[in-house]
């Protein structure tokens, strides 16, 4: 079994994120390194442990008593409701300041599951056993946790890393198909903002990858691994480099947000969000046209997708100003100079990106996508 061992710095500590085919086996002699608890915490939600419940337990291997919390993990689900649900549970199980939460599940379970952690009692430890390819390449490393409000995702939360991620291709064994290709758009974006090498892979690649050979899966995990972790290390609250990390999620956010978090799951919307970028891009002049066809074509092979809402750029619009990353509403943009590269672009002209919103699913459905404008 070959293992990927990163070590990723924080403001709190260093943390490791253990990556390989068959480590969720070590969980337990994992998490022995990392000290006594008095009392170990799971948090996941009823989906996730049906599937994956009997696996962690195995690797669980522990004396500590051990409580399960469960919650809904759908993204219309991720508000400060949920967080009290957990907190209050922990409170009822009689989880103290040296109890352990661990996280098992996605992106929704991860950032609930953190911002719970990161509140409750000030502050407990907690390790990611991530499920999800978006969650095992890219949101249970940096330590961002938070939820939504109606004004927009991710507007309330805290920077808290884990003590310890887990990673495990073999957990993905009963991942949604839909889930799958929505998590290869973040291993897109990786390459797109970071390693053209990766990028180029993918693109000779991308059958097999969706065909989850275990080889492949298990090394491009363990890249995109060490992708997130150097920039977060680099840049662990989001004042310069790890803004990077946000290339579509502009549009991906507004996307999710002015649909009521019901239409996309995350990746879904960072596909749109990653070929609205690339348009933008070559709009002002930013990102060649060459590498705005790759872009387009690589993530065009991640279809089907939801199909792009009938609303109108001003809504679209809105909802960006709402998003954390604006600037006294003024619009910034992740965009790639060239593939392996990108960086962030403040006082996008308005009219630019109401002409990419306009203009969009009308291209990528001339292009050939399976996917268009919702009517």
């Amino acid at each position: 079994m070959k293992i990927t061992r990163v070590r990723v710095r924080s403001s709190a500590g260093p943390y490791s994120v253990v990556a390989g085919v068959g480590v969720i086996g070590h969980a337990a002699r994992e998490i022995a390194h990392l000290g006594h608890f008095s009392s170990l915490h799971i948090v996941s939600s009823p989906k996730v442990w049906r599937a994956a419940g009997k696996t962690v337990e195995r690797g669980l291997r522990l004396s500590h008593r051990k409580t399960l919390h469960l919650f809904n993990d759908a993204e219309s689900a991720k508000h400060l409701g949920a967080v009290e649900h957990i907190a209050r549970s922990l409170c009822q199980a009689g989880a103290d300041r040296k109890s352990l939460i661990i996280a098992v599940g996605g992106g929704v379970v991860g950032d609930v599951a953190g911002f719970a952690a990161a509140s409750y009692l000030r502050g407990v430890a907690l390790v990611h056993i991530p499920t999800t390819l978006v969650a095992q390449v890219d949101s249970s490393i940096g330590g961002k946790t938070g939820v939504n409000l109606p004004e927009g995702k991710n507007l309330v939360g805290a920077f808290y890393p884990p003590r310890l991620v887990i990673t495990d291709p073999d957990l993905l064994g009963t991942l949604a198909d839909r889930e799958f290709r929505g998590g290869l758009a973040e291993v897109v974006k990786h390459a797109v903002i970071s390693d053209a090498p990766l990028f180029a892979r993918l693109e000779k690649d991308l059958d097999r990858i969706l065909r989850r050979d275990r080889e492949a899966l298990g090394s491009l995990i363990a890249r995109n691994v060490q992708i997130k972790a150097r920039v977060v290390s680099r840049d662990e609250r989001e004042s310069g480099l790890r803004e990077i990390l946000n290339f579509g999620h502009t549009f991906a956010h507004a996307l999710e947000s002015a649909t009521l978090y019901r239409r996309y799951q995350h990746g879904e919307a960072v596909a749109w969000g990653m070929m609205a970028a690339a348009f933008l891009g070559y709009e002002l002049k930013v990102t060649p046209a060459p590498d705005v066809s790759r872009i387009i074509s690589l993530v065009c092979r991640l279809e089907p997708l939801p199909p792009w809402p009938s609303l109108s750029p001003a809504v679209l619009l809105d909802a960006m100003r709402s998003d954390k990353k604006s600037r006294s509403g003024v619009l910034r943009f992740v965009l790639s100079v060239r593939i392996g590269r990108a960086r962030t672009f403040d006082s996008v002209p308005q009219q630019a990106v109401e002409r990419v919103l306009r203009f969009t699913p009308r291209l990528i459905a001339a292009a050939g996508g399976r996917f268009g404008v919702s009517k």
